[in-house]
């Protein structure tokens, strides 16, 4: 079984909505090899693949590189995947199975206070991050440089508790379809709508929030 680094934290009809989504997804990753799977849900709204078959090491592999994996060791120097839990003013703290806080002075993404830099990098609530295990953890610095080519774009929408598809559907209803490139897959629930030249993200998350009961989050270029 593999525990992915994502959570399904909605209720009723779009919690079913997004495990039906991922189930399509496991099944499009594993299309090909020789197993049988199960989708499942923990009770701290990590989602499960258990997974049978010929090819379920290689499959098992496969889920862990796409999504993460939440284990109940963490060695140091290792990169793990977690999920954005809380903030203050001393760091960010992410669920990885346990709750592990990155202090300010580690996250390596510039001057300011961690609510400060959450909203600048667009750093949705739940949204998966890499870390590297350590005394004290610190961002992971493939994450650093993701964030920080963010701010190099043509800026971005960043959402939660919205499937891709959801997000999609938004989007071409309140009539923003040219003004985009594509919505990028962050987590299950958390998306970001990567903007064309031109587009201004805050009038887009003005023209788009009212449709999406969510976190928004700008990145600006």
């Amino acid at each position: 079984m593999v525990v992915l680094a994502t959570k399904v934290y909605v209720a009723g009809d779009a919690r079913d909505r997004a495990l039906d989504g991922l189930e399509s997804m496991v099944a499009n990753t594993l299309d090909g090899l020789d197993v049988t799977f199960e989708v499942g849900h923990r009770d701290d709204d990590f989602p499960t693949v258990t997974v049978e078959g010929d090819d379920a090491v290689v499959a098992r592999n496969l889920l862990r590189e796409e999504w993460g994996e939440i284990t109940p060791h963490l060695e140091d120097g290792e990169v793990h995947v977690g999920t954005l839990e809380s903030w203050d003013d001393d760091g960010l703290v992410l669920d990885a199975g346990q709750r592990v806080r990155i202090p300010t002075d580690q996250l390596g993404l510039g001057q300011g206070s961690p609510e400060q830099i959450r909203t600048r990098f667009g750093l949705v609530q739940h949204m998966p991050l890499r870390f590297v295990v350590g005394d004290p953890p610190r961002l992971a610095d493939e994450e650093q440089d993701r964030l920080y080519e963010w701010t190099r774009g043509t800026g971005r929408l960043n959402i939660n508790s919205a499937t891709r598809s959801e997000v999609r559907a938004t989007v071409n209803r309140a009539g923003h379809a040219q003004d985009i490139v594509t919505v990028e897959r962050l987590g299950l629930l958390e998306q970001s709508v990567v903007c064309r030249e031109g587009t201004d993200p805050p009038g887009l998350l003005a023209s788009v929030g009212e449709y999406l009961p969510a976190e928004l989050l700008c990145v600006v270029p």
